[in-house]
């Protein structure tokens, strides 16, 4: 290292010594200086100064790559905690989990030492991103969006610009501080070389000047970091100046030749430990301690006999040649994985291709195929780095090839939302014709017109969700409202739901008088009993049917200061609906209860299915993330619920048995009746 700084210098110094011109002391401190009787300098300095001739340009960016990384740590000692923090895989990681790991660095690391963890993260981030905002833009757009209107308010990127900007502003408030000290370092180096440049030639006693050699030495070795920018310039100045110092001290040999001796002793050891490391199974670990040894090389020791120079310094630079082949061929293989990795990639683009050319024309099977290409693309980042030269390509590969699919994806929503409205449409009209007829007293002539508008509901398809629950009780409203009308005429049972109605609405009124004491056992039986008051009074008028929100809405709040679970609460008012059901005797209804439990329950399977799945997108997210909690909590909710359909549904085939088995006595005795006669 010493051998290639010095030519350098020469060059500098024999151009000042042209010009002849003064320069300011950090000037001439920073652009060496030979001094002008060269025939001080022997051809064996000259040798150890210049490089030889068969170093080549991977030796000269190993050198530069050692003195780079010296100059970055000798700045601030704990820039070297950077070589020991883990470099994960950063491209193998969803958003969630790159904000999670940039946080954990700012908030438990030295700032100065994640740099380039930092710079990882930011940039898989925002390519996650912009993938990301993308798709939600070309799903803004199919869903009938003007591009310029786009606006996506997204909680993850706010995180990561709060927890970047976190990080920005240490590393500033370090650089400003550090940046005074490193600078006054800098002069006071600057300084020594201009006093180590005066001992040369001086006319005074030889052990005086050599003592003085020594205490600017020390001096130097205290000063402290100064900015990288200079680190290698400065070294290379003193080391020059100082080897000038050792020439001119050969007037007193003995004094040189003892330093000469203990620097020789001590590069030796440098050079069997950089020899040793050749058998290190770790590169990593071996290249780093061959930075440290050479950071020595430079710092610690100083210059060797003329005639030893180019020996010792020719095995230091053959260790580092060696290690510095073996990092090249480790790094083959590595290519050679990363090939592999870029041919599976490519495998997994062309994967997603098929299915971007292949988009099916239904939900189920769009659904189905939507999971592929998430699994297809959790596998892209889970597959490793490919070559650098093809890295871009491959990014630009992978996006457009989903980028295709989802807007085929899109667009066949676009259309199915099309046809749902084209749906909703005809439903409106058979609404207001239902309404207009709701209040007709021409039953005869009626009543077929509100069946067959009834059954031509029914062939029409979906309407979007969001109207389709309002659209169909106002639906059901107008026809329930019909037929209660009708059926309130042909039905002297009518008078009978009054009085039912009058019975509930003193049952109410005793709940509502009635307030829960200290036996717990006791209240609880007194609100059962209610609820089973209730259940016996049967059916009353449509039009009263609000009153059964407000026994219910008393009898949950009961309940749950009584300490019932909800479940248990739902079924136990769930009885009156069963027993609604059994009375009413009519396979219809109850064949319609049961189509709309089931559906409940496919519905929160659905849910629970989607919420587990979007729980795998925060693979190594922390269990304190609040998305992954909110995500839990959800999924533990739709549990409950399904628990609860599960246990109505289970309720209402006890029921329909029971019916069934009574039907069939009856039969059986009718039978009977019949072989007796």
């Amino acid at each position: 290292m010493e051998e290639k700084d010095h030519k350098l210098q020469d060059a500098a110094g024999e151009q000042e010594h042209k010009e002849n011109e003064p320069k300011d002391s950090e000037k001439q401190a920073l652009d060496p200086l030979v001094e002008e009787k060269k025939t001080d300098q022997s051809e064996d300095e000259e040798t150890e100064m210049a490089p030889t001739a068969e170093e080549s340009e991977n030796d000269k960016d190993v050198q530069e790559e050692i003195d780079e990384e010296n100059a970055e740590d000798a700045e601030d000692k704990e820039n070297e905690k950077r070589h020991h923090i883990p470099f994960l895989d950063y491209h193998s990681m969803p958003m969630e989990n790159l904000v999670g790991e940039l946080q954990r660095l700012v908030r438990n690391e030295k700032v100065q030492a994640i740099n380039k963890h930092v710079n990882s993260i930011k940039y898989e981030f925002d390519q996650k991103y912009q993938e990301f905002i993308e798709h939600k833009k070309e799903e803004f757009v199919a869903n009938g969006g003007n591009e310029i209107d786009f606006r996506y308010n997204s909680v993850t990127k706010r995180q990561f610009n709060e927890v970047y900007g976190e990080y920005r502003e240490k590393r500033d408030h370090y650089y400003k501080n550090l940046e005074k000290t490193l600078k006054e370092n800098l002069d006071k180096r600057l300084a020594i070389i201009e006093q180590l440049k005066g001992l040369v030639n001086v006319e005074e006693d030889m052990n005086t000047t050599y003592k003085n050699f020594k205490e600017l030495q020390e001096q130097w070795r205290n000063v402290g970091p100064i900015p990288r920018s200079n680190y290698n310039d400065v070294w290379r100045t003193y080391h020059h100046h100082t080897e000038i110092f050792y020439d001119f001290l050969h007037l007193n040999r003995e004094l040189r030749d003892l330093d000469f001796r203990h620097n020789l002793e001590e590069k030796q050891k440098l050079v069997e430990r950089a020899e040793a490391l050749l058998t290190e199974t770790d590169l990593g670990k071996a290249f780093r301690e061959l930075q440290t040894l050479h950071k020595i090389w430079k710092e610690d020791i100083g210059p060797v006999a003329k005639e030893h120079r180019e020996e010792v310094w020719e095995r230091f630079s053959n260790a580092t040649k060696a290690l510095h082949l073996r990092r090249q061929e480790f790094n083959k293989e590595l290519e050679k994985q990363f090939e592999k990795n870029l041919e599976t990639k490519n495998g997994l683009i062309a994967s997603i291709t098929v299915l971007s050319e292949n988009v099916a024309d239904s939900h189920r099977v769009i659904q189905q195929q939507i999971k592929e290409v998430e699994g297809l693309r959790d596998a892209f980042f889970k597959a490793g780095k490919v070559p650098q030269k093809s890295s871009n390509a491959t990014w630009t590969a992978f996006k457009e090839a989903v980028r295709a699919f989802n807007r085929k994806k899109n667009q066949f929503y676009k259309d199915l939302k099309k046809g749902q409205h084209e749906n909703l449409e005809k439903k409106k009209a058979l609404l207001a014709l239902a309404v207009s007829l709701k209040d007709s007293e021409d039953f005869e002539s009626t009543t077929p017109e509100m069946k067959r508008i009834q059954a031509e509901w029914k062939k029409i398809g979906h309407v979007p969700r969001k109207y389709s629950d309002k659209i169909w009780n106002e639906f059901k409203e107008a026809c329930n409202h019909y037929f209660d009308r009708m059926h309130s005429r042909r039905n002297a049972a009518h008078k009978v739901e009054y009085e039912n109605y009058e019975k509930k609405n003193a049952c109410l009124n005793r709940l509502k008088a009635f307030t829960l004491g200290k036996d717990k056992e006791k209240d609880l039986q007194t609100v059962k009993d209610f609820v089973e008051e209730w259940k016996g009074y049967g059916r009353i008028p449509y039009n009263k049917k609000h009153i059964n929100g407000k026994f219910n809405k008393i009898i949950d709040a009961l309940l749950k200061k009584l300490g019932v679970d909800r479940q248990e609460a739902e079924l136990m008012k769930y009885g009156n609906k069963i027993q609604q059901l059994a009375r009413a005797d009519s396979n219809r209804a109850i064949a319609n209860e049961r189509t709309f439990i089931k559906r409940k329950i496919n519905d929160a399977k659905n849910e629970i299915r989607q919420l587990e799945n979007n729980l795998q997108f925060f693979s190594g997210a922390s269990e304190d993330n609040p998305l992954v909690q909110e995500v839990v909590k959800n999924i533990e909710r739709h549990k409950e619920t399904l628990s609860t359909w599960k246990a109505k549904l289970k309720k209402l085939n006890v029921m329909e048995n029971r019916l069934s088995k009574e039907a069939d006595d009856e039969n059986d005795s009718a039978n009977g009746s019949d072989e007796e006669e």
